[in-house]
């Protein structure tokens, strides 16, 4: 297959393409890289860690902040890429110049970069719910104004105006997906549900400390987020931005409560604002999702049930795992085999 036939395909339902995947390693680009392959696309993962052995596709190594322009675009060149996916990003356990760098710099960067091909590809960047900011209990548009006031959701919104601005200009083409709170399998321990998922799949005996579940969230799960990026990558529409989102503001309680529930376990769960903090306020956050519904035909697939149902399941196979690889570390003094580990 030629660079022109790979870059070529992938829109209006005709064959697939070359995607390109940053952040291929982490827990949305994986999904991503996924839902491409299977619909026959030719993929190519970028992310600063090594490659997963298991990957079915290659992963090169390239921190795309540091790489010049020239050595990016040259890269996409030789992939023939006629899309480019951004699930890179900072938020769990990152500062502030983290974020800044990883999720808008990055964007400013990839951006400079297709600007020097002849044949641009299509840019998607994965943005994030949090560019909106606190909203009143109204349905979240794209016509909602975005004030951010974490240095996570400004820095995504600074991720999005560099591409919004870049396809304005005519210097790009591609879509913003600004996604909700996403679920399912391989969600980061950091977050609020990996967390009480990694608590019930280890059986801990100590109760998990959280702070007040007042707040109602919109949540998606990660595979709906996968087919939307596959959606967008092969439409026509351009320099917009599109909700990607459940659709429903849910009881944050009420799934910490299920997840309890699909463990079968007794766990002791408790509610504690920290010593000295802030009364928690309840956030309340649905976005609406029509606009990806017309221009892209998506809507989410899975229920939220089964999306916690996979978050346990995938939780308690990456306990086995890792209950398993703790029992091999044995010293060498009492163990020949453990230099095989």
């Amino acid at each position: 297959m030629s660079v022109n036939d790979r870059r070529a395909g992938g829109r209006g339902g005709g064959e697939a393409g070359s995607v390109v995947v940053l952040g291929a390693t982490g827990f949305v680009g994986r999904h991503i890289c996924e839902v491409f392959g299977a619909a026959g696309w030719t993929v190519t993962g970028i992310a600063r860690g090594a490659q997963d052995p298991s990957t079915p596709h290659e992963i090169i190594p390239l921190d795309v902040v540091s790489a010049e322009p020239e050595h990016i675009a040259g890269l996409l060149a030789e992939r023939g890429a006629g899309a480019v996916v951004n699930a890179a990003g900072a938020v769990w356990q990152a500062t502030e110049d983290d974020m800044t760098r990883a999720n808008a710099a990055l964007v400013e960067h990839l951006v400079a970069a297709t600007a020097r091909l002849d044949a641009r590809p299509r840019l998607i960047q994965l943005g994030s719910v949090h560019e909106y900011g606190p909203v009143p209990r109204t349905g979240i548009t794209e016509d909602t104004p975005t004030a951010p006031v974490t240095p996570y959701g400004r820095s995504k919104l600074a991720g999005a105006r560099a591409l919004l601005d870049a396809t304005a200009s005519g210097e790009a083409e591609g879509l913003v997906l600004r996604v909700s709170n996403v679920s399912g399998p391989g969600t980061h321990r950091a977050s609020l549900l990996g967390m009480v998922a990694h608590h019930l799949a280890t059986s801990a005996p100590e109760p998990l400390r959280l702070a007040p579940l007042l707040a109602h969230r919109d949540f998606v799960d990660v595979r709906d987020v996968a087919d939307a990026a596959l959606a967008a990558a092969r439409s026509g529409a351009s320099s917009q931005v599109l909700n990607i989102g459940g659709g429903q503001a849910t009881s944050v309680r009420s799934l910490v409560l299920r997840l309890t529930e699909l463990a079968g376990a007794a766990a002791e769960i408790v509610e504690a604002p920290s010593a000295g903090g802030r009364p928690p306020e309840a956030e309340w956050q649905r976005m609406d999702i029509g606009r990806a519904q017309r221009l892209l035909g998506w809507s989410p697939r899975r229920s939220l049930d089964d999306s916690l149902r996979d978050l346990l399941a995938h939780a308690r196979a990456a306990a086995h795992r890792e209950s398993l690889s703790s029992a091999l570390q044995v010293a060498p003094t009492t163990m020949a085999l453990s230099d095989h580990r």
